[in-house]
């Protein structure tokens, strides 16, 4: 599998799991909607989505020696 699909299906893998959240837990749609209004929440959001981000391309890198 060539980098860029690689990169392709970990941005898929990243929409479809954020979906699937808002849609199986309705809470999660009303955070990242008052995170939208409130600042103080939205740097939460963001967190959240880098720790998400880091996860996803992390997993499966060795350790450089």
């Amino acid at each position: 599998m060539n980098p860029r699909r690689r990169a392709f299906w970990q941005f898929g893998t990243l929409i479809a799991v954020a979906i699937a959240l808002i849609l199986l837990f309705p809470p999660a749609l009303a955070f990242v909607e008052m995170a939208a209004r409130e600042l103080r929440y939205f740097w939460w959001l963001i967190l959240l989505l880098a720790l998400a981000i880091w996860l996803i391309w992390g997993i499966g890198r060795r350790p450089k020696p």
